[in-house]
């Protein structure tokens, strides 16, 4: 089994890298914002999704990279070899 790292070991290790990412959302959120609205355009789902994923990062404990993966992850659907018709290879029959 892994030792976990202590919460000062883990922020040591990666507060610039994190931080780096925050400004770089930030960022592009900001381009978002200032980027002029289509007109007669719908909102996009996209967006609802992409705030969605920032409220789940405010929740605290662990778990929030599954809830996030799973916000933007398709359901499984046992028949996408069939709906799709994926290539069957040799090793497939």
């Amino acid at each position: 089994m892994l030792a976990t790292r202590d919460a000062d070991a883990v922020l040591n290790r990666e507060f610039l890298e994190i931080r780096s990412r925050i400004l770089e959302l930030a960022a592009a959120l900001d381009r978002l914002d200032r980027a002029p609205e289509t007109p007669g355009h719908h909102p996009d789902r996209r967006l609802a999704q992409l705030r969605q994923g920032l409220e789940a990062l405010l929740v605290p404990g662990p778990g929030r990279a599954e809830t996030v993966q799973a916000l933007f992850s398709l359901e499984y659907d046992p028949a996408w070899l069939k709906r799709h018709k994926a290539i069957q290879t040799p090793t497939d029959k």
